[in-house]
């Protein structure tokens, strides 16, 4: 990663931070990868080999600093700004203090009563730190999914790429379930979810874990796999659950993962019907509610 894209990034972070006016900076913290959005929003390597506490500091405005371990001196080197060494836990303290006085709210990954987990990184105890020094913490969620959730236009695209080709394949593998049926071939799940990888596959995408192909009670289990050795049939009269995920192999590329059902008998009992109304129209009711809200320039929020 360029010079360049990391003080871009910074760039885009302040600007992010004015333009909330909540806060005086945002304070990112790691230990060991404890907090794998730092790496992702801050444009750092992952990989890389990290032992000791680091903090990194972008206020609303001015230069941002680094506090580092001084034995991991060279950690944050890709990222702009002032560097600050800290030997022993009390030095650090004293240091952070000194970098944080005069601020009254800052931003970090921390999320009241842990409402979205994949959001709270920050442990306790380093929040009871900063609370020490007299500042308040607020969420960094907006901020993360503004550099975390925001597509550029070839994500997007990969996006629609993957759902539209993972439609193609539900009809698919429902055409396949009906011949089976109708036929009376053995299908099994197992066979079913190997239909579908293989689909999958010919469409030129990978997934990170294998398809859910599920009859009947299985489809209430929403972590269900079927193995070749235990797997139950497809025949008439049943439930079948189908749920896929997958994306193109380019890097950077969109997950596309939808969900659907059918009944393989000739008219689908009146509780299934009645379930998959109340369903249908609770999506409907939520797309309606976005689309409207988008319609009158109000910003909507997802729950965690």
């Amino acid at each position: 990663m360029s010079d360049v894209a990391h003080q871009t990034r910074i760039v885009a972070i302040q600007d992010a931070l004015r333009d909330m006016g909540m806060a005086d900076g945002w304070l990112f913290y790691d230990f060991r990868g404890s907090d794998p959005l730092a790496y992702r929003v801050l444009l750092l390597d992952p990989t890389q080999h990290v032992t000791r506490r680091w903090y990194y500091w972008i206020p609303t405005s001015g230069e941002p600093v680094k506090l580092l371990h001084r034995i991991e001196p060279h950690v944050l080197d890709e990222l702009p700004g002032q560097v600050q060494q800290y030997v022993s836990w009390e030095h650090q303290h004293t240091v952070l203090a000194s970098l944080l006085r005069g601020r009254r709210r800052i931003v970090m990954q921390y999320s009241p009563f842990n409402a979205v987990p994949y959001l709270s990184r920050v442990d306790a105890g380093t929040i009871e730190l900063i609370r020490s020094f007299g500042l308040e913490v607020i969420s960094s969620a907006d901020l993360v999914q503004r550099f975390e959730a925001v597509w550029t236009d070839t994500q997007l695209e990969s996006h629609r790429y993957a759902v539209t080709a993972l439609r193609n394949i539900v009809d698919e593998a429902f055409a396949h379930v009906a011949s089976c049926v109708t036929n009376e071939r053995r299908l099994s799940e197992y066979d079913l979810q190997q239909f579908i990888l293989s689909r999958i596959r010919d469409a030129g995408m990978t997934t990170s874990s294998a398809p859910i192909a599920a009859v009947d009670a299985h489809s209430a289990d929403p972590h269900y796999g079927p193995t070749e050795s235990s797997s139950s049939p497809i025949t008439r009269d049943n439930l079948v659950l189908i749920d896929l995920w997958a994306k193109q192999t380019a890097p950077g590329s969109v997950y596309g993962d939808i969900t659907w059902t059918g009944y393989t008998g000739a008219a689908v009992p009146a509780k299934q019907r009645m379930i998959f109304e109340h369903v249908r129209r609770g999506r409907d009711a939520a797309l309606s509610f976005v689309q409207d809200q988008v319609a009158t320039g109000h910003s909507v929020r997802m729950g965690g």
